[in-house]
């Protein structure tokens, strides 16, 4: 079913993202995780990308389990960065052919070790370019976009960010899903910037649960996310004195309390990060009233 439409028929809510192992020797570990968090009754389940070959296919053949073994409904990331139209209209009749309705329209970061790469030279430069390429060939298909609360670290200004999934919208996004943050009173600012703009279409927020703090530090230097001071302080003393139990504890009472103020102040649903693990998502899920 359209995403577009669940929104509609059931919020708030869950929803979840997963990223497909690399190595199949790891996916009966991962789909008990899968299983485990259907408890939560998800209105979708997001698998991420592997540009340029990657985990491409892994992500098709796991969105198709999620859907077909587990009963979920798959939101398949996309990714257009060295991607050809041939290649991409591939992908996605193949996921026709699945019968997975959704997709998250990226652009995707540049190849590792390609420091001087050049999205000019791409066929498609920004993800407005992938959406508007979906629109036009797989009518039918939903797509959604990514939104960045905190402005997205090649943007020169915060309008322009702005303006860029502004334009996302326009091209024919249904729903905009962001990237992780702690701090709600950018969410909350960033929704009312978009609707002024007249891009009045769901915006998602994404929560990551902090479940120690040097994967949260890794993690957020992937995506270019902040940690406030006084929670980076926090999560730093809980560490010193209790390690990465302490760090967990503290970390999930965060991410209760902020996903629950997201929904109270009308956020659609909340999209947890799950790292591939059950136990935080279940903990937040279990505390969340919604």
């Amino acid at each position: 079913m359209r995403i577009s439409e669940l929104i509609r028929s059931k919020s708030p809510f869950i929803s979840l993202e997963f990223f497909p192992p690399k190595e199949q020797e790891a996916w009966p570990a991962f789909f008990d995780v899968v299983d485990k968090l259907k408890s939560l009754d998800p209105l979708f389940a997001s698998v991420t990308y592997g540009a340029g070959g990657g985990t491409q296919d892994n992500t098709l053949e796991i969105a198709t389990r999620i859907k077909r073994d587990h009963g979920l409904e798959p939101l398949t990331h996309l990714t257009s960065v060295g991607a050809s139209s041939e290649k991409l209209e591939n992908f996605l009749s193949s996921l026709q052919d699945a019968e997975i309705e959704n997709v998250l329209a990226l652009r995707g970061d540049p190849p590792r070790g390609c420091d001087n790469f050049d999205f000019g030279s791409q066929e498609f430069q920004h993800a407005t370019d992938l959406i508007s390429f979906i629109r036009k060939r797989f009518p039918d298909m939903c797509v959604g976009g990514a939104a960045y609360p905190e402005p997205h670290p090649e943007s020169p200004s915060i309008q322009a960010d702005l303006d860029m999934v502004g334009l996302k919208v326009r091209e024919g996004a249904e729903f905009l899903v962001t990237q992780l943050f702690f701090d709600n009173r950018l969410y909350f600012d960033y929704v009312a910037r978009l609707k002024a703009m007249g891009s009045d279409v769901p915006v998602i927020p994404g929560v990551l649960p902090i479940m120690s703090l040097k994967s949260a530090k890794f993690i957020l230097s992937l995506c270019g996310a902040a940690i406030p001071g006084k929670f980076l302080s926090a999560l730093e003393k809980a560490h010193e004195k209790g390690g990465d139990d302490a760090v967990y504890e503290l970390g999930m009472d965060y991410a209760v309390r902020q996903a629950q103020e997201l929904v109270d102040g009308g956020a659609p649903g909340v999209h947890l990060y799950t790292l591939n693990r059950a136990e935080a998502c279940l903990e937040i899920g279990g505390k969340l009233k919604i």
